[in-house]
């Protein structure tokens, strides 16, 4: 079965469902990132603290304290399967794109590496690796970076005409 280009011969309306199911996943996943911004995870100690606390912090403008085992566990389990499921999607979406194959693989792989990393490492920064923070946060840029070519990827693609 070929998959290449399959996306440009879609009928009008499926590409219209296409279109707008690949739309809210990028609402919801920047809505994701929002939250990130608003825990002040977005920076290497804003990380350290969201996961690790600051009671000895006296002049903190937020108490934290650190997330225990169950919290840490139910925070990775749902992340772990709901963002493997948005990119399972979007790799699916893109194998029936026109891209070369080289950056279709590599946008169809590369985001389940980056999901073990970032979530594996914000496990080990918990456990006390706090050096995992920098390559969270890498691998987490590296995430978003592959999500929005993928998404832009997409939608372009579905503006195409099959050929």
């Amino acid at each position: 079965m070929e998959l290449h280009g399959l996306l440009h011969t879609f009928p009008k309306h499926i590409k219209l469902f296409i279109a707008v199911f690949v739309i809210m996943l990028t609402v919801g996943y920047g809505s994701g990132l929002l939250f990130v911004g608003n825990t002040n995870s977005n920076n290497p100690s804003g990380m350290e603290e969201n996961y690790l606390g600051n009671e000895e912090d006296e002049n903190a403008e937020v108490m934290k304290f650190k997330k225990g085992e169950r919290e840490m566990l139910t925070i990775l389990h749902t992340h772990v399967i709901s963002i493997s499921f948005i990119f399972f999607f979007l790799g699916g979406l893109i194998a029936m794109t026109s891209l070369p194959k080289k950056l279709k693989t590599f946008l169809m792989i590369e985001p389940f590496l980056s999901i073990l990393l970032t979530f594996g490492g914000i496990y080990l920064l918990w456990k006390g690796m706090l050096w995992m923070k920098y390559i969270v946060m890498l691998s987490g840029i590296v995430m978003t970076i592959v999500f929005v070519v993928s998404v832009m990827s997409i939608l372009f693609q579905l503006t195409k005409k099959a050929q």
